[in-house]
């Protein structure tokens, strides 16, 4: 009996070619064949007599084979099978390239639908390699409702109305396993499965007007409309979305059942502070600071996401948090993903806290070999990964600050979050006994946590993905800053953008220039990308000579790059030449000019990442997109760019464009298509979450065996540990 947890190759006809090639999809059970979904649907529900043809429609005919036979053209060195068809009203020609088997399939006097897109040559109207399906040696009227379309008389090709007359399902593919072949083993499968149990909660299949789980499936490989089709999306959307959101809200739970210290609000502090800082705070800046201040005294920990665009202020804003946890003799931890962005926060912070009595230490990779930190006299910590690493402990931690945290795994984040449960619960009396520590240790305090991300993220990511998170936005930058004046630049001005960054040069400035790869592809399609090794050799020897080049990828060891940013930093480099490694967290206030080469390749939120890397001082900053393509749809979108600043509005923009696999990463987010893709239907996504909210409200998750194993599934499948 063959069930959703069965290994694949228990189906009929899979060999060892086959399941590598099924693997290469990332189908191992049963259940990811059953899920594995079209992309798009050819639409060949267009059913018509060949008299009633006309060149340029998509459409379906039944028709006899006259004859059929190969050919070959020996100036391109191409096979072609060439059938003459017949219904009772005319003749047509059909041709296919490269696949003489056909004649052993394909017999004279065989009747066939035939399914594609109709064109015309000198002799008349044909179908250029069109889907086909045999029918049997009887003629077959699929015009008629009494048509038997749906049967087939040939072994090996079972399943007619599968491929044509209808919408045929078109399926991510790997060489040698077409989406014939899968729409094939699919309708096998499905007509073994009597049923595919449902793991929603019935009333909230009921209150969203959803199909069931069974149906879905069946609809979403075989919809006999497009209506069909969207339903089944809807539903199997919905679901995806609704475990993430059930996981998230659950993690929420469980985060606001632990215990946290309190720490009260000293607002003397806090105006004092403020006070001394040389710049007034933004309306963001003051309402996201008392958010995280009043999450604070709660007594259950604060799990916060501060979301701020480049140069918005996140960090004064986790200062003055720090300071209020400081100034009740509570410890910070603030963590950093790169050496450079420690170093740098560590500086800010020193600045900011110079007529402060808080002690700020700094451990990255580097440090911890030359020095052992004290950390029970020091009230802020900044790090990188170092300060998840054995041996660090805290003796009073109540705060963790995870900068960039996209750029941590949840194992690292959770790590931290642990290291300082244990550590909270260090006792000095020498006189406790054994018994008194392990109660102290199971009653252990969880750091409040607050994330910070310079990545605008569209409503419909936020309500998702970050919906175990409260969220905080910096809407504004401070006062002062001079807008960057960015100009989408033709080719053919390369040499004045170069002599620009020369003249800017002279005036002390420095400058970026951007490459979306390392090293030359061999892949015609990218051929034209400029690239971070070549432009380096480029710019060195012919362009600026004279001036100090540094490049900076990938490839490069962490060490290396430390070395080649703190060069730029300290005005060793001129002109840095990079790839998107300088996206975030990089700050070089000298560096005035953003130069970005085959600037379509990236999105508009990358793009904007970029660009923040400069004006971030008082100098008038510049930004310069280059692209080889002429193509409007190019020309449109960094059109966008250059007339906005507003990083929220261009990544809802980019969401829209591009799509949220894009914007993500797919590999990086583990999302399934479908869920992918429902990421920018915020009607969807707020409908989810009230279901999430009533399923929670009205019903224990205990009382549903199969939607526990389920999100269990679920949350191995995309890596959410």
């Amino acid at each position: 009996m063959i069930s959703l947890d069965s290994p694949i190759e228990t189906l009929g006809g899979i060999g060892e070619k086959v399941l590598e090639k099924l693997h290469r999809l990332k189908i191992k059970k049963v259940r990811d064949l059953l899920f594995h979904f079209p992309f798009r649907y050819d639409d060949f529900s267009n059913i018509k007599k060949i008299a009633d043809l006309a060149a340029g429609e998509k459409a379906t005919v039944a028709a006899k084979i006259l004859n059929i036979g190969n050919k070959r053209t020996w100036k391109r060195k191409m096979n072609i099978t060439e059938a003459l068809l017949e219904d009772e009203t005319a003749p047509i020609r059909a041709t296919w390239f490269n696949q003489p088997y056909l004649t052993q399939t394909l017999k004279k006097d065989l009747w066939i639908n035939v399914s594609g897109k109709v064109s015309a040559d000198k002799i008349g109207l044909y179908f250029p390699n069109p889907v086909f399906e045999v029918l049997g040696p009887e003629p077959h009227d699929p015009t008629s409702p009494n048509s038997s379309i749906l049967r087939s008389q040939t072994e090996g090709l079972r399943g007619a109305g599968l491929h044509t007359g209808g919408l045929a399902a078109v399926y991510p593919e790997t060489q040698g396993l077409t989406s014939r072949w899968l729409r094939l083993k699919i309708k096998t499968l499905l007509d073994n499965i009597k049923i595919i149990p449902d793991f929603l909660p019935l009333f909230i299949i009921k209150e969203n007007n959803l199909v069931s789980l069974d149906k879905a499936a069946r609809q979403i490989h075989f919809p006999k409309t497009m209506a069909e089709a969207e339903e089944a999306k809807k539903r199997l959307s919905f679901q995806d979305i609704f475990l993430l959101q059930l996981h998230a809200q659950r993690e929420k739970q469980k985060i606001k059942s632990r215990a946290a210290t309190a720490i009260s609000i000293d607002l003397d502090l806090i105006k004092k502070f403020t006070a001394s800082l040389p710049f007034k705070l933004t309306d963001s800046q003051k309402i996201s600071s008392w958010q995280i201040l009043k999450d604070m005294e709660k007594p259950s920990p604060m799990n916060r996401l501060l979301v701020g665009d480049v140069g918005s202020g996140k960090t004064v804003v986790a200062a003055m948090t720090a300071l209020n946890a400081a100034d009740k003799n509570y410890q910070t931890a603030f963590l950093a993903p790169t050496e450079i962005l420690a170093h740098q926060h560590f500086k800010t912070l020193n600045q900011l806290f110079k007529n402060w009595p808080i002690k700020i230490a700094l451990l990255t990779s580097a440090t911890k070999k030359l020095l052992k930190w004290n950390f029970n006299r020091n009230q802020i910590v900044v790090g990188t990964h170092a300060l998840i690493q054995k041996g660090v402990e805290f003796s009073n931690l109540a705060l963790v600050v995870v900068d960039e945290q996209h750029r941590f795994g949840v194992q690292q984040r959770a790590e931290l979050v642990r290291k300082s449960t244990r550590m909270s619960t260090r006792i000095n009396a020498d006189d406790i006994s054994v018994n008194q520590r392990l109660d102290q240790r199971k009653s252990a305090l969880v750091p409040h946590l607050l994330s910070m991300s310079a990545t605008p993220i569209p409503r419909t990511l936020a309500l998702t993905l970050y919906s175990d998170l409260d969220l905080s936005v910096l809407k504004e930058l401070p006062k002062g800053r001079k807008k960057i004046i960015t100009k989408v630049v033709s080719p053919a001005n390369r040499d004045q953008a170069h002599q620009f960054i020369e003249n800017q040069i002279r005036l002390g400035r420095q400058s970026f220039v951007i490459c979306p790869l390392i090293e030359e592809s061999e892949a015609a399609i990218m051929s034209e990308v400029k690239n971070a090794t070549a432009e380096y050799e480029k710019l060195s020897r012919h362009v600026f000579p004279h001036r100090r080049i540094g490049l900076l990828h990938g490839r490069l060891k962490a060490a290396e790059k430390e070395a080649v940013m703190q060069d730029f930093k300290n005005k060793k480099i001129d002109v840095l030449v990079s790839t998107s490694v300088v996206e975030v967290g990089i700050d070089i206030p000298n560096a005035s000019v953003m130069m970005i080469e085959g600037a379509d390749r990236f999105g508009l939120a990358q793009l904007h990442q970029f660009r923040g890397r400069v004006g971030r001082a008082e100098h008038q900053s510049y930004c310069f997109l280059f692209t080889e393509s002429g193509t409007k749809a190019v020309a449109d979108r960094l059109k966008i760019l250059a007339e906005s600043e507003d990083g929220f509005k261009l990544a809802e923009k980019d969401l829209q464009i591009r799509g949220p696999g894009q914007f993500l990463g797919k590999e990086q987010s583990g999302l399934p298509d479908l869920a992918m893709a429902s990421l920018k239907d915020t009607k969807l996504i707020e409908e989810v979450q009230q279901a999430v909210k009533l399923f929670l409200g009205k019903s224990k998750i205990e009382d549903h065996p199969l939607l526990i194993e389920r999100l269990k599934e679920f949350k191995q499948e995309i890596h959410w540990e």
